[in-house]
């Protein structure tokens, strides 16, 4: 087995988050190759030490562990697709968002190839790559984590392996992700009512972050409650969010702040009262998610 903490490394796309993770590699001591599309992107990574590759096909070849940070599962397999032979003996790892499906086709393609195969994703920004709590997971054959766990650790120091099957890591990231789009529009929405006023954004930072710091304490009691599938003990039930329709509606007149976006939160919580959860918790709108995916 080579030595890991100098084992020589490409990266593939070179984007905000692609270069935070080849600057990472260079500063643990990997020789690393660079490239991208648009080429003086790599110049400031040049100038660190790495060496720029001047076609994917070059960059391929250049080293055993090839890490892509593309957008998409499609656009990896694209750019990939002049550097396929070179592929063949070599191990690659995506950094990119995407569906399990797409996770899985881009496994069967990178095995045909002749590569193996791990799925990742990187749960920070740009800023916090190589830092200690900076979380990193994979997903593929644990043989290929393993021989490659020292030096991907020095992309951040939470690095984990999720198991063997390589659309894992796609399913936590659309799973942990789903949260992030509401939480921020919520964020909007509140702070456009305090412009309204004449108040700043800036002046609720304080409080939101502590009521986000509340919201996770919650997480492990509803994660609790979703798989045990008792949601009998209600702290906060279905039937208390929908009563605050009525008051979103009212500070959404009131402000002319366009609160249309909950209307399909409301839906769900009048579902899950039809449904029969209407005095149980909040976590029981997890079975009414589910429902769809029971019907077929």
């Amino acid at each position: 087995m080579a030595d890991q903490s100098r084992t020589p490394v490409t990266v593939i796309g070179l984007g905000s988050m692609g270069a935070a993770l080849a600057e990472a590699f260079l500063a643990a001591g990997h020789p690393t190759t660079v490239w991208n599309r648009t080429a003086h992107k790599a110049d400031a990574l040049v100038a660190k030490g790495a060496v720029r590759a001047v076609s994917v096909e070059e960059a391929v070849s250049a080293s055993p562990l090839i890490v892509t940070v593309l957008t998409t599962f499609d656009d990896t397999r694209q750019v990939l697709a002049p550097a396929a032979a070179a592929l063949r003996g070599r191990d690659l790892v995506t950094l990119n968002s995407g569906s399990p499906a797409g996770a899985r086709g881009t496994a069967a393609w990178a095995e045909k190839q002749g590569a193996r195969f791990l799925a990742g994703a990187v749960k920070n920004v740009p800023s916090a790559v190589g830092a200690p709590d900076t979380l990193l997971y994979y997903s593929g054959e644990h043989a290929v984590f393993a021989e490659h766990e020292r030096t991907l650790a020095v992309l951040g120091g939470d690095t984990v392996h999720l198991g063997d099957e390589p659309d894992l890591a796609a399913l936590y990231e659309m799973a942990v992700g789903a949260t992030l789009l509401p939480a921020l529009v919520g964020f909007f929405q509140g702070a456009a009512a305090l412009r309204s006023r004449g108040l700043t954004a800036a002046s609720m930072v304080r409080f939101s972050g502590k009521w986000l710091d509340m919201i996770k304490s919650l997480l492990p009691v509803y994660a609790d409650e979703i798989d045990r599938g008792d949601y009998s003990a209600a702290a906060s039930s279905v039937g208390l969010f929908l009563a605050g329709a009525a008051h979103d509606q009212e500070l959404a007149e009131e402000t002319g702040v366009d609160a249309a976006w909950l209307a399909p939160l409301y839906d769900l919580l009048r579902r899950a009262e039809e449904a029969g959860h209407g005095e149980h918790s909040i976590a029981a709108l997890a079975e009414v998610l589910r429902e769809p995916g029971r019907a077929a």
